[in-house]
């Protein structure tokens, strides 16, 4: 198997996992860090990512990659690997949702992608243009994977940033809980009844923008 298909091949695992307790955990961690984009209008006009994989899947996903300096990669040498992260991401709609006012609002594909490698681990930069700019008084983003393969978590430190808001602006950012005790609160029987297509909603990193 080509390592660049390595991520595509991890989400398509996803969806084919067996409905049961034990596919109720992820198998890919990021950390992740985002940035929302505001015109000099005050309208939003998409979000900029930073995905952080963890150590075992970028160990993987750099396997059999050239490079000139053994151990270091070059965004140049991981643009190819950049693109396919980028693609296979759009059957998964990008991980993120957005409401403006409560009316769900859709992304472009992505723009300005590309990976870069420190400290063994991967980063996928990439930013979601909204494929319309709106003014919301609130704007809710939602950052998860329905079928919870991949755990996403927002950094500790400048988790997300508005950039360009409009003075008065107010953000929020709800972290999902360990999620270990909401797990054993569903019963074995509601993953029998094939129930936990959205599991993953639990663990939803939540961002809510108000603006006057």
């Amino acid at each position: 198997m080509s390592m660049r298909a390595l991520f595509g091949c991890l989400l398509a695992a996803a969806m084919t996992l067996v409905s049961g307790a034990a596919s109720a955990h992820p198998h890919v961690w990021i950390t992740a860090t985002s940035e929302l984009l505001y015109a000099a209008d005050g309208s939003i006009t998409g979000v900029r990512h930073a995905w952080t994989f963890d150590d075992m899947f970028s160990a993987y996903a750099v396997q059999g990659l050239e490079s000139k300096t053994k151990g270091a990669y070059t965004s140049e040498e991981l643009k190819p690997l950049a693109q396919t992260n980028v693609e296979s991401l759009k059957e998964y709609a990008y991980f993120t949702f957005a409401r403006a006012d409560g009316k769900k609002e859709r992304f472009q594909e992505p723009v300005d992608y590309f990976l870069d490698y420190k400290d063994t681990v991967l980063t996928l930069h990439f930013t979601l243009p909204l494929k319309n700019p709106v003014k919301p008084r609130q704007l809710v983003l939602e950052v998860f994977d329905r079928s919870f393969f991949i755990d996403f978590q927002m950094a500790k430190d400048s988790p997300v940033k508005l950039v360009g808001a409009p003075a008065g602006c107010q953000m929020k950012l709800e972290r999902p809980n360990d999620g270990t005790a909401s797990a054993q609160k569903l019963n074995e029987q509601t993953f029998l009844n094939g129930e936990n297509s959205n599991f993953g909603m639990m663990f939803a990193n939540k961002i809510t923008v108000d603006c006057p």
